[in-house]
């Protein structure tokens, strides 16, 4: 008799298989699974018929508990689009022992990465440098570098020290020994554990002359960060936003940016795409990235690497080791707007 292959429902929007899955993978999960797309209409209906006989989703589609109810086989939700948000009774998952599952791992290390790279554009006028050049305006020595830095010896800041964090912290490291963090989420002695000193958010202003917003937006911290924080920051400081744009408030940042001697860098905002007319556009102490420091085709291929490994471990009654398992106690606290750009 021929074994029935388990369903998989795909509903990965803003994601695609093709985008997260390599050839090789696609086709093992292929040639393993029954893989239902999910329709872009009529979704209620579509899950209210399917999940019963689903074993896992790719997705992070709105699921209530009178669907999840239905979910009898259902082992497991990728969300691909890699932020938990308010979409699901995680309750209800944790209760039949339905994982919730994030690939929020794979951008760390790519966002590390242009975290410092942005830095490093700061501090020494690379873009500004670069765009003379272009518009053959270019000034050549020191012309430019009335106001430019050395990393070294600096003293970093981290507000949220997750995944973010840790991938960063060693790209930090050879300049530095000077590196503080703040993250009420994370217990002081797992931070001094990697030699960084635990502060609080008015001393890390204070006495930062470099730091990164990497933390993830919660119930508790949106506009955190106001023009009173801000006011804190020393001249020729830098703030460098690479994390959620609603842990500050922008016209405060706006306000700050247009009248002191601050540099920054920012790759999220809280409007994408963020307003042509927008002031805060003719700033000359901003460096702007358009929400792509996570963007590489390696990071969305090892998405797929995870999902399939934990999708492997799985269906042998194992527990998933790759993706981020959402945690009860925190995730109905998280408050992450969705991407909609790849």
């Amino acid at each position: 008799m021929k074994k029935i292959k388990p369903l998989i429902i795909v509903d990965p929007f803003p994601r695609s298989l093709d985008l997260i899955f390599t050839k090789s993978n696609l086709n093992y999960l292929k040639s393993n699974f029954i893989l239902m797309e999910a329709p872009k209409k009529n979704k209620k209906k579509f899950y209210i018929e399917n999940i019963h006989s689903a074993i896992f989703i790719i997705g992070q589609p709105h699921l209530p508990k009178e669907i999840l109810f239905k979910a009898k086989n259902l082992k497991a939700i990728f969300n691909v689009e890699s932020n938990f948000i308010d979409n699901m009774d995680y309750k209800y998952c944790f209760e039949k022992g339905i994982y919730v599952l994030s690939t929020s791992p794979v951008f760390a290390q790519p966002v590390a990465e242009m975290s410092l790279g942005l830095t490093l554009s700061l501090a020494r006028s690379i873009h500004i440098a670069h765009n003379d050049f272009i518009n053959k305006k270019e000034k050549y020595g020191g012309l430019i570098s009335k106001d430019n830095f050395l990393l070294k010896n600096k003293k970093f800041a981290f507000i949220g020290f997750g995944d973010l964090g840790k991938s960063l912290l060693p790209l930090i490291r050879p300049f530095s020994n000077q590196i503080m963090a703040y993250d009420p989420w994370v217990p002081e002695i797992l931070i001094k554990k990697n030699n960084v000193e635990p502060m609080s958010l008015k001393n890390i202003f204070k006495n930062a002359d470099i730091i990164f917003i990497l933390a993830s937006i919660t119930s508790s911290n949106q506009n955190m960060i106001n023009l009173k924080t801000l006011n804190l920051m020393k001249d020729y400081s830098s703030i460098i936003l690479m994390s959620r744009a609603a842990i500050i408030d922008f016209n405060d940042l706006y306000k700050f940016l247009k009248t002191r001697n601050v540099f920054a860098a920012i790759d999220v905002f809280p409007d994408e795409p963020f307003p042509k007319n927008h002031k805060m556009r003719l700033l000359k102490n901003v460096l702007f990235s358009p929400h792509r420091a996570g963007a590489l085709d390696s990071a969305f291929k090892e998405m797929g690497e995870i999902v399939l490994g934990d999708i492997k471990l799985l269906i042998q009654n194992l527990p998933p080791k790759l993706c981020k398992k959402a945690e009860l106690e925190t995730v109905s606290k998280l408050n992450s707007k969705p991407v909609t750009n790849n």
